[in-house]
């Protein structure tokens, strides 16, 4: 199994854990279990009707994940003319966004900025330079060139 094999592996276990009772590797036990988040989500939405969030994403990975997760609940991603491409906005319930959707995202998000990081590690490693660590860091104050 290689890297990114193990990454949709990973992935697809936390979407596991967030839909609630889906059998690990069973097609139709995902499916279904989809099916049953969507289904709380227009539960939920009855009693708490859903609101305009704005969600601002820190890099442009992060922001294709979150508006795919949003799609994928049937929840329409847009951003209004003029807002920052890194702004991504929705109406969805509070509670939807509390209890699934945002600890879904960030376990997701994580497992996806691990694995990044180690493919552009290696990349760099491989391509440039074997020392990948962090500049040093020095002890006094910073002088601006007058350049």
């Amino acid at each position: 199994m290689n890297e990114r094999d193990r990454l949709l592996e990973k992935l697809r276990r936390i979407e596991a854990l967030y839909s609630g009772g889906a059998t690990h590797g069973e097609r139709s036990a995902a499916e279904a279990a989809l099916g049953r988040i969507q289904a709380k989500l227009l539960e939920v939405e009855r009693s708490d009707p859903p609101t305009e969030y704005r969600f601002s994403l820190a890099n442009t990975w992060s922001r294709k994940l979150f508006v795919a997760l949003l799609r994928r609940y049937g929840v329409r991603p847009y951003r209004y003319h003029r807002q920052r491409h890194n702004t991504v906005m929705a109406r969805v319930s509070r509670s939807f966004v509390d209890s699934t959707l945002w600890p879904e995202f960030e376990a997701l998000d994580t497992a996806l900025k691990e694995h990044l990081d180690r493919v552009t590690e290696s990349i760099i490693a491989d391509a440039i330079a074997n020392d990948t660590s962090e500049a040093e860091e020095i002890r006094g104050t910073f002088q601006e060139s007058s350049s």
